[in-house]
């Protein structure tokens, strides 16, 4: 364990690149990276704020309060699982074929379900539309592999501290367009009250905006994206060969030839899943994994935390104020990691700001039980708004643990060729998590409210999945260029 210590000490005094100039940025590719980090968080921030009064609308759970949270749990864990079970086979494939069909194909399925969602009526309805867009849905993950691609070890860290312009953007406007706009027929009688349109399917409105925004990205993406030669192609296979090799078992057939293969023409090519899974991947999945746990279970128990009546142990906040407070929390948290996040990796690398941004959790779920007292014993007051701005401000310590994983996840990959596979891998791990965090989380809140079961059952349980994550967070090196180095 010393000398494991050592070498990683050395490693990073004798690192000779942090010495010498950082490589500039490419921004004309940059920045269009940067708007495809928007569609799944425009999308489901949009529908996050009217989801609670949506599931109350439908009639599903016939007048029982306690149950809006075990819905909203269902609906957006279904996303997750159709996700979990396609972002690997997209990653592994946008190695052979590249990134930017791959991108096209997940925004035209996002802009569809979208329209698709505004329009249901049922209960199942809604779900058969999240899991058509968690399905096709790969553009963040591509972003992120094309980020890794044309960025290198001494510029990745300054385009990370981008990556939460565009999400505090679609943080922010997201809620505001599902909270302001839903039931527009009723909100705003003078202007749409005619419209039988808007009455009939009184969320169509906020989905179509979210899904126009979405299309026009698709739009850009497809004029201005440029594939990075090699690191996104490597290889010249056919696509139906490798379709055959995934759903058939076939391999790609090979040319014949007598000429022997240079090991560096190997180390170019994308690897097996076999090979892939090294103690360095699973080591970089299984923290990314349960960060992404706890991140989801507290994303799914806020907005419902809000809209509970309070002598349920809520908030009893309306859809507006709920998008207002959501959109606030993701413009805090953009200007905060453009400020601070390259200065704080430098000064203490990334792995403590991991692990503090993990802890800060501890705190955050406190802050529920607290809040809810103090909205009892005084109603909605300043000491209330002042516990929901810590809060908040919590959250946002606990988002940037989601850079750092990107500097990990690149770090750890075998080969440059095969970093699509190798996101692809911590991407199912991270959905697999936010499948069970949305539904297992607002599910045990839900219990937590029915006469008899333990209040504080919700918060036992996300304070165990924070030890968790900071308990698979000390398996990382200090700093993700021990590991770059020992490639």
């Amino acid at each position: 364990m010393n000398a494991q210590q050592n070498d990683e000490e050395t490693s990073l005094l004798q690192r000779p690149e942090q010495l010498m100039a950082k490589t500039p940025l490419p921004w004309d590719q940059i920045w269009i990276l940067l708007l495809l980090e928007t569609p799944e968080l425009l999308s489901s921030r949009t529908l996050a704020p009217f989801i609670p009064q949506l599931i109350r609308d439908i009639g599903v759970t016939h007048g029982d309060e306690s149950q809006v949270g075990h819905y909203a749990g269902i609906l957006q864990s279904s996303y997750y699982a159709a996700h979990t079970l396609t972002i690997f086979y997209w990653s592994q494939l946008s190695d052979h074929i590249g990134r930017k069909p791959v991108i096209l194909t997940a925004l035209l399925a996002i802009s569809i379900s979208m329209f698709s969602f505004g329009l249901s009526k049922t209960f199942l309805a809604l779900v058969v539309s999240r899991i058509v867009c968690g399905a096709f849905d790969a553009s963040d993950s591509m972003a992120k592999s094309m980020l890794m691609d044309i960025t290198d070890a001494t510029n990745m860290p300054k385009a990370c501290s981008y990556l939460p312009i565009p999400g505090t953007i679609a943080g922010a406007v997201g809620p505001l367009i599902g909270g302001s706009l839903s039931r527009p027929a009723d909100r705003f009688p003078d202007i749409f009250g005619r419209s039988e349109l808007l009455k009939t399917y009184p969320y169509i409105l906020p989905c179509s905006i979210s899904a126009f925004f979405i299309s026009t990205i698709g739009l850009v993406t497809y004029i201005r994206l440029k594939e990075c030669g090699y690191k996104s192609v490597p290889t010249k296979t056919p696509l139906w060969e490798l379709m055959k090799g995934g759903l058939f078992g076939q391999k790609p057939r090979q040319p014949l030839s007598n000429v022997i293969v240079d090991p560096d023409e190997v180390k170019s090519k994308p690897l097996p899943l076999r090979a892939l899974l090294t103690s360095k991947v699973l080591s970089v999945t299984a923290s990314y994994a349960t960060t992404g746990l706890f991140q989801m279970g507290i994303n799914s128990v806020l907005p419902v935390f809000y809209a509970t009546p309070i002598e349920l142990g809520g908030l009893s906040l309306e859809p507006p104020r709920i998008g207002t407070l959501l959109a606030a929390s993701s413009v805090i948290h953009g200007i905060f990691q453009l400020l601070f996040y390259t200065r704080l990796i430098d000064c203490f690398g990334a792995r403590a700001i991991h692990i503090t941004g993990v802890s800060s959790g501890i705190p955050m779920v406190i802050l529920f039980s607290v809040t809810n007292a103090l909205a009892r014993a005084y109603g909605i007051g300043m000491a209330v708004w002042l516990c929901v701005v810590v809060q908040l401000m919590l959250k946002t310590i606990l988002s940037i643990c989601f850079p750092c994983m990107v500097l990990f996840i690149r770090a750890a990959a075998p080969n440059h060729a095969s970093l699509g596979a190798t996101n692809g891998i911590a991407q199912v791990a991270v959905a697999v998590a936010r499948i069970i965090g949305p539904a297992s989380a607002t599910s045990v809140f839900s219990y937590s409210l029915q006469k008899g079961h333990d209040a504080w059952s919700i918060y036992y349980f996300l304070t165990a999945i924070v030890f968790l994550a900071v308990g698979t967070a000390l398996s990382l090196p200090r700093d993700p260029s021990v590991w770059e180095d020992s490639q």
